[in-house]
């Protein structure tokens, strides 16, 4: 008899006996569940394996999501702008937010367009389980494809965004210089942030039904927070004459940094007290928030391999 043959008299033996439990049966024959979570170098390694699944799944989604309307991939430019029209006349011109900023129309097209990719990222990734059980329990393939997925589709539509902003940023007055160099750095470092984000949030949301209902509060206090809309140098300390210190700990907010270091990239006139140089706080928060979203998302992600699709 051979040795499947063996293990399967085996189990049927032990479960009408009940002398060996099966779980002892399985680790005597070498076997193991087909769903099991495998280990965290191999789980990365098999994630490399379907990167071709994984960007072709991510185009697909781009090329399918406007398919059915007029202006189809349009709207990918249109929506932030249109967003970007009514907050400029809201907060910049009735509000006065622009304060003593010169060219607040790139102000705010590029916090809203930096703001928007780690936003629609992390939405995405909160429906990325819960919104593919049937081919999550029909297929095996790690999980963690589908928030990479909707990652990369954001990333696309980035950079077709990124296009138009820097059109407009042009046409403002802003002449390219060699630290627009530096663009693809802070997008890269962003992409990283947005990966780990989108995975901690596609397993949160994944075990808890409400959390796409809350996400929409969540990301809008995130928004206001982020220094999209006004310089937090000069509402904070300036105009409400808070300590530095908490305008230092807005900062440290992951969109605000990402934000802020593309401004400065960007608009001359920004900071002309500092140039082209950010506060250096500004800068390792950028870096470190992408390493350590990075880590943990995939880790914390990686944990609960085995539950996605149950229930």
């Amino acid at each position: 008899m051979s040795q499947p043959e063996s293990a399967v008299a085996d189990a049927q033996a032990g479960g009408r006996s009940g002398q060996e439990p099966l779980a002892k049966l399985a680790e005597r024959y070498g076997l193991r569940r087909a769903i099991a979570r495998p280990r965290f170098p191999v789980y990365l390694r098999q994630l490399w394996e379907r990167r071709h699944f994984i960007l072709t799944y991510a185009t697909s989604r781009n090329v399918s999501k406007y398919s059915s309307s007029a202006l189809g991939q349009l709207w990918q430019v249109l929506t932030p702008l249109l967003n970007a029209g009514i907050y400029y006349v809201m907060f910049g011109v009735i509000l006065g937010g622009k304060g003593n900023i010169v060219n607040y129309p790139a102000f705010l097209l590029t916090g809203m367009f930096v703001f928007t990719y780690t936003q629609r990222t992390v939405t995405a990734g909160a429906k990325s389980i819960s919104g593919n059980l049937s081919m999550i329990r029909a297929l095996h393939f790690p999980r963690a494809s589908l928030p990479l997925a909707y990652t990369i589709q954001e990333l696309q539509q980035l950079a077709i965004s990124m296009g138009v902003l820097l059109v407009i940023v042009v046409a403002t007055g802003e002449w390219p210089t060699w630290f627009w160099l530096m663009i693809p750095v802070v997008l890269a470092l962003q992409t990283m942030f947005n990966i780990g984000a989108s995975l901690v949030i596609a397993r949160m949301g994944s075990q808890m039904r409400d959390l796409n209902q809350l996400l929409p509060f969540i990301t809008r206090t995130w928004l206001y927070a982020s220094g999209v809309f006004f310089s937090i140098q000069d509402k904070v300390v300036g105009s409400a004459g808070m300590p530095q210190w908490v305008a230092d700990v807005m900062y440290l907010n992951p969109t605000a940094s990402y934000i802020e270091w593309m401004r400065d990239i960007l608009i001359k006139t920004y900071h002309p007290q500092n140039g082209h140089n950010p506060p250096t706080m500004v800068l390792v928060s950028c870096v470190f928030w992408a390493v350590f979203a990075l880590g943990f998302g995939f880790w914390y992600f990686w944990r609960s391999e085995e539950r996605y699709g149950r229930g």
